[in-house]
């Protein structure tokens, strides 16, 4: 199945392996020819409550499929994942040496409470996101300037409080880049450091650090600009620019948004308002799901189900039609921890010696190459092609051989490509006993997963098999939320954010050599279901998602 670069609901998103969206949704607007129900009020469950909604510390995916219905930048990306004016009137002017970016503002955009949006809010808002340096903070890295204020932030004496907040108002040179100014209320001109042909990629990803935030309402939390705001978690303080605005929120339980009156944006949404219940179990989410209580089960990020529960969908006469299967931009790896210095503690058998420069390879040492040994021992003890049908039943993952980059985006390297997708048991039995020679570095290894992911114990459960039957080691489970400062294996992902591939991560420490992951696997189904009726004869009345309904993306 090729990835389908669609907007699901909206357009591109972060993460899950499988989006099962049970929807009992009309499916398309009024244009559609279908009679809308009078009650617009859409209900779906969520599994787990959010992180944040604040768009300058947002870093998964989950929190941006909600948040994005919240906040607006200058930018964004249309149906088709083109990039296209928002808050801005029209493109921006990009000078002949690709350094600076002059953008025009609609002078007709308000925040929820109505609240005029001026340029001054563009400079607030990207400044105050780069201060903050959430998840996607290095979207704004091109911007001259950015490092002073990243360095400043982290400074001894960096200013916190109602201090960091009127400087950031004011524009202080001490908290703002250098490279953003606004020469009137509409007009934001951006420097950059050097070219960046990604930037406006960045500037357009919804729900992160190019988002704006009003300055007025981040004000009234004295922990306003830090990780621990709770502005966002207020009604009355959870302002943006967005079609929809929050009316109501329990934490752990539920959360209730309606449409904005007189948006100014268009298309105007059809929904009137938004239930979303907090739950923790996918299972009883279906089955609620089933019995008529919502109207969809899936929504973007929060579409990890369980496989029985696709299969049985599959099985069953009256839901099948209702399941959508869409392909995922992720891939999930195991990976070893490869860096061991004195702020991260950590060190395992798989990490080449410490570097007395930084330009040393010690990872072509001796001990180095059985580091690089044992990684290969245990990327080859696995067989992914098993692992794709006894964890995913051949329908919500495949093996990833052509790398870390999904098929269907730019960079992919091709089928069949990757020499760590191989599965060679007697190789990797090889190399174990080069780098391992009496048993006594493998002797004690804990792998760590997050058990949120319906997938991610049955697949911690089929590698602790491969690699005691095919390693002759056993390896201890732990979905303990651990430090990656003292782990040594565990699972992790790489999701596109956008058409061009960019990672969520940044490296850090040594550049490093050799087998760096393992079981590669690469979702292969976003499954949706939709639509869902009362009985069998009498459909059920159920509002439509418009273009601008509540939005989520599914990358």
């Amino acid at each position: 199945m090729t990835p389908t670069p669609l907007r699901i609901l909206k357009a591109l998103a972060v993460g899950g392996v499988t989006t099962l969206v049970l929807a009992a949704c009309g499916g398309g607007g009024a244009s559609s020819g279908t009679s809308l129900a009078s009650d617009q009020t859409l209900k779906f469950p969520i599994l787990g409550d959010f992180g944040t909604l604040d768009p300058g510390e947002i870093s998964i995916e989950t929190d941006s499929e909600i948040a994005q219905n919240m906040y607006n930048g200058l930018l964004r990306y249309d149906n088709n994942l083109n990039i296209v004016p928002d808050i801005a009137t029209s493109m921006p002017t990009v000078s002949s040496d690709a350094m600076t970016y002059t953008f025009k503002l609609r002078q007709d955009v308000t925040f929820s409470n109505g609240d005029k949006v001026t340029s001054k809010d563009v400079l607030y808002s990207w400044n105050r996101a780069t201060w903050l340096q959430g998840g996607y903070g290095y979207l704004l890295s091109p911007i001259d300037g950015y490092n002073d204020v990243v360095a400043a932030s982290v400074a001894k004496n960096a200013p916190t409080g109602d201090a960091l907040e009127s400087k950031l108002e004011a524009n202080d040179p001490s908290v703002s880049m250098k490279g953003l100014t606004a020469p009137d209320p509409y007009t934001v001109v951006m420097h950059l450091s050097a070219p960046a042909t990604w930037v406006l990629s960045g500037l357009a990803l919804e729900s992160t650090s190019g988002m704006l935030v009003d300055m007025k309402a981040v004000k009234q939390d004295p922990q306003g600009n830090t990780a621990s705001a709770t502005w966002w978690r207020n009604p009355a303080t959870a302002i943006g620019t967005g079609a929809f605005k929050m009316t109501a929120y329990t934490a752990k339980t539920s959360v209730d948004f309606s449409a904005v009156p007189n948006w100014w944006g268009s298309p105007k949404p059809t929904l009137t308002k938004v239930h979303i219940d907090i739950l923790g179990n996918a299972e009883s989410a279906i089955q609620a799901y089933e019995q008529g209580t919502y109207d969809l089960y899936g929504f973007g990020g929060y579409s990890n189900a369980p496989v029985d529960a696709v299969l049985r969908i599959q099985g069953t006469a009256n839901e099948k039609s209702q399941l959508l299967l869409h392909p995922k931009v992720r891939t999930t790896w195991v990976q070893f921890n490869l860096v061991h210095d004195s702020s991260r503690s950590a060190a395992g058998p798989f990490v080449c010696p410490p570097q007395s420069s930084a330009m040393e390879d010690t990872c072509s040492t001796p001990a180095g190459q059985q580091a690089k040994d044992l990684r290969m021992a245990f990327a080859l003890a696995v067989d992914k092609t098993k692992l794709a049908s006894v964890v995913c039943s051949n329908v919500v993952c495949s093996p990833a051989t052509g790398g870390l980059i999904t098929k269907g985006l730019i960079g992919y390297a091709g089928d069949n490509t990757d020499p760590l997708a191989a599965f060679d048991a007697t190789q990797a039995k090889t190399l174990l006993k080069q780098g391992d020679p009496d048993g006594s570095k493998t002797s004690n290894l804990t792998y760590t997963y997050d058990p949120n992911n319906p997938l991610n114990a049955s697949t911690a459960q089929f590698l602790q098999d491969q690699w005691q039957t095919n390693l002759g080691i056993h390896v201890s489970l732990s979905t303990t939320r651990r430090s990656s400062t003292d782990t040594w294996v565990a699972s992790t992902c790489w999701p596109a954010t956008a058409g061009r591939p960019t990672t969520t991560t940044r490296r850090t420490g040594p550049t490093v050599c050799g087998a760096r992951r393992s079981a590669a696997r690469t979702p292969t189904a976003a499954a949706a279901m939709t639509p869902h009726s009362g009985t069998p004869s009498t459909p059920r009345p159920t509002p439509s998602l418009s273009p601008r309904g509540f939005r989520s993306t599914s990358r």
